[in-house]
C-alpha cells in the first residue's frame, strides 16, 4: 500500500533537494570565488607541464620577497621523473628592485604583483628558456660550451630601444643593413661582467614592446651588488652552469619569490626544495 506524501515529507524533501543543488554549484563556484578574493588566476597553464616535462635541466633562483635583491640559485636535472639538485646552492644577485612578472612560458599573472617593465630595474619573474651563452672569447676558445654561442666584440650590442625591430635581440652592429635603434647595450664592457653570461629569453619570442629587454645570468661586480635586471653570481659558479648547459636538454631557468615558488610547486611539477 502507498502511503501518500503529506505536506511535512514534502517540505523536508523539497529543503533536502534545495541544499544539494546549493552544495554542487557552490563547489563549482568556489574556483572563482577565490581567485576574486585573492586576485590569483589558475595555477594550470596550458602546455606548460608539456614543457616542461620535456626539460632536463633546470636552474631556480629564489628570493626572500618580491623587493629582495639578494637570492639563492639552485640547478637540477630530471632523471627517471625527479628531479635531482646538482651542487649545493648559492647565493647571486638580482635586480636592485627585486622581481616582476615577466614574458616566458607562464604569462598569466595576478595583476596586484609587480610587473617586469623595460628600465624598472626587476629582474624577470617565470619561467624562461636558456637560449645562447656570449662571452669575450672566440668561440674556438670555449669548446666546453654547448649552447649556442655569440662573441662579444666592441660592436655587438643587446637592443633595449623599444621602437627598434631588433628590440631585445642581441645584433652586430655592422651586420644589419640600417642601424634603426638610438638605445642599445654594448657586450664588450670595460670589466668582466659579461665576459661570460647566459641569454634568459625574457620577452623574447616575439617581443613585446616595453616589456623589459637584455635579461642575462652574468658575473656579478661584487657579492650583495644587484643589477639592472639581470641575475649575477661569481665567475666560478657561472662557468660550471655554462658548462653544464646543454641544448638536448632544453634548459629552463625558474625565478620567483619563495612563497611564489612554494604555491606553484605542487601544480607546476618544480623540483621540491626546503627554504
Amino acid at each position: 500500500m502507498i502511503l501518500p506524501w503529506n505536506h511535512r515529507h514534502c517540505q523536508h524533501l523539497l529543503c533536502f533537494m534545495l541544499r544539494k543543488i546549493c552544495a554542487i554549484v557552490a563547489l563549482g563556484l568556489l574556483p572563482f570565488w577565490l581567485k576574486a578574493q585573492t586576485g590569483q588566476p589558475p595555477l594550470k597553464i596550458p602546455g606548460l607541464l608539456e614543457t616542461l616535462s620535456q626539460s632536463s635541466q633546470m636552474v631556480v633562483v629564489t628570493t626572500k620577497d618580491w623587493t629582495a635583491s639578494e637570492g639563492t640559485l639552485r640547478r637540477f636535472e630530471q632523471t627517471e621523473r625527479a628531479w635531482q639538485q646538482v651542487e649545493p646552492a648559492f647565493p647571486v644577485v638580482v635586480g636592485r628592485s627585486g622581481l616582476g612578472w615577466g614574458l616566458g612560458l607562464t604569462n598569466r599573472h595576478p595583476a596586484s604583483d609587480p610587473q617586469k617593465r623595460e628600465g624598472d630595474g626587476r629582474s624577470p619573474a617565470g619561467i624562461f628558456h636558456l637560449t645562447y651563452a656570449f662571452g669575450y672569447a672566440a668561440a674556438d676558445k670555449v669548446p666546453q660550451i654547448k649552447l649556442p654561442y655569440i662573441q662579444c666584440t666592441a660592436s655587438v650590442e643587446c637592443i633595449d630601444d623599444t621602437n627598434s625591430s631588433y628590440y631585445n635581440i642581441i645584433k652586430d652592429r655592422n651586420s644589419v643593413a640600417k642601424v634603426d635603434w638610438k638605445s642599445s647595450e654594448k657586450m664588450r664592457m670595460s670589466d668582466d661582467e659579461y665576459k661570460l653570461g647566459v641569454f634568459i629569453a625574457h620577452n623574447a619570442s616575439p617581443a613585446e614592446p616595453g616589456g623589459g629587454s637584455c635579461v642575462f645570468m652574468h658575473i656579478w661586480k661584487e657579492p650583495g651588488h644587484p643589477t639592472s635586471g639581470c641575475t649575477a653570481m661569481s665567475m666560478g659558479h657561472l662557468e660550471r652552469i655554462v658548462g653544464w648547459l646543454d641544448p638536448r636538454s632544453q634548459p629552463v631557468i625558474v625565478q620567483m619569490p619563495e612563497e611564489e615558488y612554494r604555491r606553484r610547486q605542487t601544480p607546476w611539477h618544480l623540483p621540491a626544495i626546503q627554504f
